[in-house]
Formats: structure tokens, C-alpha cells, sequence
């Protein structure tokens, strides 16, 4: 390709909406063109990365035995409204009726479709398993689309959806998957981790997602610094705490603690560890008929409640909202003040949950639900009924539950996700096979899902530098040759020699033949991406020219001479 035929445009100034740099260096080296809120248009640039991205995902999948299809990006609503998704995904989920009045969607997942595509047509388990995948867009109609292709509307994705005649089928697709990720990620040249996961909106269980490291990644990742333990904070587990410091030495007894509402405030005040305390935090869970109910969740007072797990705690409730203490105050509980004793009766909560690490716990101190006074001495043995749940949130420090190294939290970006999705979907749209026995069941399905477009932003962030993109194995070009002086007939004899050359060697090449300064074509060179440059400029009437290494931007001086060969040498050694 000669640049002076190419259809990209590079920008000197950053855009005003780019906050992060992976967003500006697309923009400004025209791989995407902004056309809507959060919808962008491939050029020519952003297409050749993106299929050189697809090439890797299509090759890994079907070598795993996955069948490519591609299904339609509007679904009927109907298929939505059988798996009571309709409604409870939110407004992110665009609706819209055509012509005749009939409702569709437009598909931010496939689930439904791709259930309604095999019913009727895999009629036995003598045709399972298989596995269904597409490369094609979705859209989530995102409230407030940000970070460039990171958080688009229109984005396009790979899902795949597996149907199998048992759990233990799914067991080893979901394990053959997992496999086909790392491979399809460690050939994009990524640092990434799987991390055990949330189910989120889509259901199911067994879930992994694969995060590519990057300090601006909007999720956090609990990582141990010795096993290959990873998970997502949401869900992350930790060895359950200790402490060495001694217990309140007293027995059951009611003690007034005036004004004293904090945890910190308690700790000084009865002067032991925040280990021992009893915390209480209340919520209002929010469920789809639109109905609120208060909850409770108990765990110590050295701890934080993690917002995930304990919407996850109570079944089928949307969302989890904070509660005022006017509110508390008209049951008769007073904030800071919280405890066990008697606040199912105070309150006829359902829901009221204690954290697994408090099962067995004794010499606790908590609220005694009247104002001004706490319990000392309290053991939850003596309580019956109590329901535990996993309600923490892990900490950098806190110990890893499988080798008890210490964890750390890094921040990722989410470019994949794998699901156990069981019945959910097949059970609910009434999709069957007849098994051995000639009875009808439920597929058992699996899902598998990676962000294709934002995959492109992912390594940006990952990868670039201060002057541009940085692509590793994925770079739109693998050398540009740059004409410093498209004048003078020496340095274009040759840089076409070399063009040539490389052309016959199936080498992706760029000819910079543009009459343009020096100075901007080195620019588009560093930020383009483009993994190598061979300069000839005027050290050819020393019989030099120059190799420069965009990661790291390492020179290389070489005689004009040079062979082929040596130059292909030069090309695929990245150091």
C-alpha cells in the first residue's frame, strides 16, 4: 500500500471528548470516525486491525470444532418477552416496532435468537454437542457511552453458544473454551488474566471473564501475588481473617455508648480490634414489579460490603439503594446502633444476612436497636435461623483462599466472558431434544462471549506510549518506508526496490511516498502503530539507511545494501 493512496488522515491535536488515550490515538490516527453517541465507522486502518483481530478468534474457534453462522442483528421482542428479559434488562435494551406495529429488538446479546435457531432442528442427542458462533454487532443503548470503543452502543462482538445432553458435556466445553481464550489472547500478544466472575444480567454460573491489564481498566482485579488465583472484586474470596489481638473480655451485657455511631468511634471506645464488632448495614432491594424491601447484611467491622454479592444474596431483586436513617427511625433502629437481637421482629424483614466468616463467631460487640447502647459478649451460636451468605468485599493484604499469599487489586479491562448457562434460556423458550431414553429435556447450554471492537482500545491502553499507538502482533502495517525527501531520485529508487521486494515476500508494507516534512511522517509513523520504519533519508550518500522498532523506538543503522533476506530478518527479530 502507498500512503499517498491510503485513506487516513492523522490529526496534530486531541480531540476535546478523548479522556483516555486509546480513544485519542483512533481518533487522531483515523481508524474510527465518531458518527452518533457512542457509534463509530471502521476506516480503512481501524478494518485492517479488526480483521486481523477476527482472523485469530475465527481460526482458534473453528479449530476447537465451533460452527461460524451469523445471526439477524434485530430480534422479534416476543422471543425477549418468553425469557422475561424484556423488561428486567433495562433501558439499555433498544425496543422499537416496525411498520405493521410488530415490537422488535435491536440485540445487545443472543441469547434468545440463537435458542429459537436450534429448536426444531436438533431433535436428538445423537446431535449434541455443538457449538454456534458469530462475529457481528450488537447494540446497548448506553446511557452515558464513554471511553471510545471501550464503552460504545454499537460494538461489534463474538458470541458463541454451546448445546449439549448434560452438565458434565458443558463442563468440558466450557474447560475446551477457557483454552481457546488463552490461546486466542496470547496470540494477540496481550498481558491479561482470567478472573473468576459475576453471572451479571445474562444469568447462569461458572463465569470467567478475561481482562487485559491496563491501569485506566474500569474494573478491579483481585490477583494473589504468588498462585495464578484471579477474580473479578465482585466475586473475589479470601482466606477468612484472623487476628491476634484479644477478644472484649466480658460477659453478655448491655453497655451505653453515647454518640457512638462510627465503627472507629466503637473500636476506641471499648478499646479492642474492629475484628470483634458486629457491622450492620441496611439497604432497600429494588425488584421488577417495582415493590422495595428492606435488608440486612451483618459482617465484621474491619470489613466493607460488597455491593455485588449482596444484591446477589436476595433472589430476583434488580438493584440494591441506600436507605436514609429518617426511614430506619419509623421501624424504631437507630444508624450506628444496628444489631441481631430481635430485628426480625422489629423489622419482618426477609431478608437478613450474616457474612460466612462471622459463622461461629463469639465475644462480639454490636448494636443492641436502642439509640445510645450496645451488646458486649454477644455469641451467634446461641441465635437460630441465621442465614450466611459470601457478603465481603477482599482487600489488598487480605490472603489468598488457596495458597494464603498475600492479594493485590489491579485494574482490567473486560475483552471476554464465559458462562455456564445450564436450562435458563432453553427451558424458558421451551427448546428440547429427545434423549436416550426417547424423553424430552432441556438443552443444556453454554455461552462464550469477547469484545471484538474494544479489544483495539484494550491494547492502546495496555501497550501505547506518550506518542502513539502501539499495536504488538495486531499493528496495521509491519513496516512503513519513509521517503525523506520524495525529490530526490536516489531515495526513491530504492525505497521502491525495497517496497518491492517486501511486497514479493508477502510483508505488510507501507510506502510513505507522501510530499511531506520529515518530521510528519515520522509523527504518523509513531502514532499509527506501524511496528517498524526503514528510513532513507540522507545517510543514503554514506550508503546508510535506518531501522527504527516502534516499541521502544530502538535505531538500527544499516547499509543501503542490504539484502532482502537480512531486511525479513531484521523485520520478524522484535528485539
Amino acid at each position: 500500500m502507498r500512503f499517498s493512496k491510503l485513506f487516513a488522515f492523522s490529526m496534530k491535536e486531541t480531540p476535546k471528548d478523548c479522556v483516555l488515550k486509546s480513544h485519542e490515538y483512533l481518533i487522531r490516527g483515523s481508524f474510527i470516525k465518531q458518527v452518533g453517541s457512542g457509534i463509530y465507522d471502521f476506516l480503512p486502518l481501524g478494518k485492517i486491525i479488526l480483521d486481523k483481530v477476527i482472523k485469530i478468534i475465527k481460526e482458534e474457534m473453528d479449530k476447537s470444532g465451533a460452527n461460524e453462522l451469523s445471526l439477524g442483528f434485530v430480534t422479534p421482542a416476543e422471543l425477549w418477552m418468553k425469557s422475561d428479559r424484556y423488561n428486567k434488562y433495562g433501558k439499555e435494551l433498544l425496543k422499537f416496532n416496525d411498520r405493521k406495529n410488530n415490537p422488535f429488538v435491536l440485540g445487545p446479546t443472543h441469547e434468545e435468537a440463537i435458542v429459537d435457531c436450534v429448536n426444531g432442528m436438533i431433535k436428538s442427542y445423537k446431535q449434541l454437542p455443538i457449538n454456534l458462533y458469530q462475529i457481528n454487532l450488537k447494540f446497548r443503548d448506553e446511557i452515558r457511552p464513554r471511553f471510545g470503543i471501550l464503552r460504545a452502543r454499537e460494538f461489534i462482538m463474538k458470541d458463541s453458544y454451546s448445546f449439549h445432553s448434560s452438565n458434565s458435556d458443558l463442563d468440558r466445553e466450557f474447560d475446551l473454551m477457557e483454552q481457546t481464550y488463552i490461546n486466542i489472547f496470547n496470540r494477540l500478544g496481550v498481558d491479561f488474566r482470567v478472573v473468576e466472575a459475576d453471572s451479571g444480567a445474562i444469568g447462569g454460573s461458572g463465569s470467567k471473564e478475561f481482562m487485559i491489564l491496563a491501569p485506566s481498566g474500569e474494573d478491579d482485579i483481585v490477583i494473589c501475588t504468588s498462585c495464578n488465583y484471579a477474580s473479578n472484586i465482585e466475586i473475589a474470596k479470601r482466606k477468612p481473617k484472623e487476628t491476634t489481638n484479644p477478644p472484649p473480655q466480658a460477659d453478655f451485657a448491655k453497655f451505653f455508648t453515647p454518640n457512638i455511631k462510627s465503627i472507629d468511634e466503637l473500636s476506641k471506645f471499648f478499646k479492642v480490634d474492629s475484628f470483634y464488632l458486629l457491622k450492620c448495614v441496611a439497604k432497600k432491594a429494588v425488584f421488577s414489579d417495582g415493590k422495595n424491601e428492606v435488608c440486612f447484611f451483618f459482617l465484621r467491622g474491619c470489613d466493607e460490603l460488597s455491593p455485588t454479592k449482596a444484591l446477589n444474596a436476595i433472589p430476583n431483586a434488580l438493584d440494591l439503594i441506600d436507605i436514609d436513617s429518617r426511614e430506619l427511625e419509623s421501624m424504631g433502629l437507630f444508624s450506628g446502633f444496628m444489631g441481631p437481637y430481635g430485628i426480625k421482629n422489629i423489622t419482618n424483614a426477609k431478608h437478613i444476612y450474616f457474612d460466612d466468616e462471622l459463622i461461629g463467631a463469639n465475644n462480639l460487640i454490636c448494636g443492641a436497636n436502642i439509640k445510645d447502647y450496645h451488646f458486649v459478649g454477644v455469641n451467634l451460636d446461641l441465635f437460630e435461623g441465621l442465614e450466611f451468605r459470601d457478603l465481603l468485599e477482599v482487600k489488598v493484604g487480605d490472603l489468598c483462599h488457596k495458597c494464603s499469599a498475600s492479594l493485590d487489586i489491579t485494574k482490567g479491562i473486560e475483552i471476554g466472558h464465559i458462562f455456564k448457562l445450564g436450562d435458563r434460556y432453553s427451558k424458558s423458550l421451551e427448546a428440547t431434544f429427545l434423549d436416550k431414553d426417547g424423553k424430552a429435556q432441556f438443552f443444556i447450554m453454554g455461552c462464550y462471549g469477547i469484545g471484538v471492537s474494544r479489544i483495539l482500545g484494550a491494547i492502546l491502553e495496555q501497550k501505547s506510549d506518550d506518542k502513539g499507538a502501539i499495536w504488538g502482533n495486531i499493528a496495521p502495517f509491519c513496516v512503513v518506508i519513509i521517503i525523506s525527501n520524495i525529490k530526490n531520485e536516489n531515495e526513491v529508487k530504492l525505497a521502491n526496490k525495497i517496497y518491492k521486494d517486501l511486497l514479493d515476500s508477502k510483508i505488510d508494507v507501507l510506502l510513505d511516498d507522501r510530499d511531506l516534512r520529515f518530521g510528519a511522517k515520522i509523527g504518523d509513523f509513531e502514532l499509527l502503530g506501524i511496528s517498524n520504519a526503514i528510513i532513507i533519508g540522507k545517510e543514503l550518500q554514506n550508503n546508510k539507511i535506518e531501522l527504527v522498532k516502534r516499541e521502544g523506538l530502538k535505531k538500527i543503522q544499516l547499509e543501503s545494501n542490504i539484502t532482502k533476506d537480512e531486511i525479513l530478518y531484521l523485520l520478524e527479530n522484535k528485539n
